[in-house]
């Protein structure tokens, strides 16, 4: 894959260095060039002032190749997308990163699996790319397989992204989700979370009451976090997540503490 983008690169910059030259009024001189990956640019390394240096010659048998501009056109219709472009595209439909846009297109065989996985979760691209270039890929590497043959196919992934976007479940929790998935436990992600109770907490009430337990076992903390460590919150967020089982919402957890903190 390197190898091609670094040809693609390369073809890339001289078709437009000899354009402008052209446009110019300049002439192409026969010579060989090397390309420079750092600077981006070609520059000459030898000479050639015949074709003769080339060692051509005719060929007797070969006709001569006529190709018209229709055939062109559908040999150009019938091309799939190349990397660059969708690349491009991605970058402008999706407001993806370069970074996220170049692993998301590392592959045709990963492109496609993206572009499934973004129409499944409803959109939601950024969360995509990044649950296909973390939990996916690191699974896939440990595994030693290809995005060809993961256990969880773009529209499993993407219920579980939806979910997640939705705020039904965590994160976390959505990491959970997805190892049921991969050993085949369930084949979407609601079944899991629904087998399993794992729906997040984001009723204001009962969060209240957690973090009325918490601060009630933790005075330690709460006195530091009053002292001016603001490290002493992380702590409680911890200890409420865990009497919450994960389930609490986090955001409405940081604001509960806060507000009893303060007051």
């Amino acid at each position: 894959v390197n190898s091609f983008r670094f040809l693609e690169r390369a073809i890339q910059y001289e078709i437009r260095r000899l354009v402008e030259l052209i446009e110019d009024g300049g002439k192409v001189v026969q010579e060989t060039r090397l390309y420079d990956a750092d600077r981006d640019e070609t520059r000459a390394m030898r000479s050639k002032e015949d074709a003769m240096d080339y060692r051509y010659f005719p060929d007797p048998d070969l006709l001569p190749l006529v190709i018209s501009p229709a055939w062109i056109d559908e040999i150009r219709a019938a091309m799939p997308e190349l990397p660059t472009a969708m690349r491009g595209r991605l970058l402008a439909t999706h407001a993806l990163t370069q970074y996220d846009a170049a692993q998301v297109t590392a592959s045709r065989e990963i492109a496609t699996y993206f572009e499934a996985l973004v129409a499944a979760a409803g959109g939601h691209a950024k969360l995509c790319a990044n649950w296909l270039t973390g939990e996916v890929a690191a699974r896939l590497n440990r595994e030693e397989k290809t995005i060809s043959h993961s256990p969880v196919s773009a529209a499993m992934l993407g219920g579980l992204v939806a979910r997640v976007a939705d705020g039904t479940i965590s994160g976390k929790i959505g990491k959970e989700v997805f190892d049921a998935l991969w050993r085949g436990e369930a084949r979407t992600a609601d079944a899991v979370i629904a087998a399993r109770g794992l729906t997040q907490v984001s009723d204001t009430a009962a969060i209240s009451a957690i973090v009325d337990e918490v601060l009630a076992a933790n005075q330690k903390s709460v006195e530091e976090f009053r002292a001016g460590k603001e490290k002493a919150l992380q702590s409680l967020i911890g200890q409420v997540m865990k009497a919450s089982k994960g389930r609490a919402n986090p955001a409405q957890v940081n604001a509960v503490l806060r507000e009893k903190l303060g007051g």
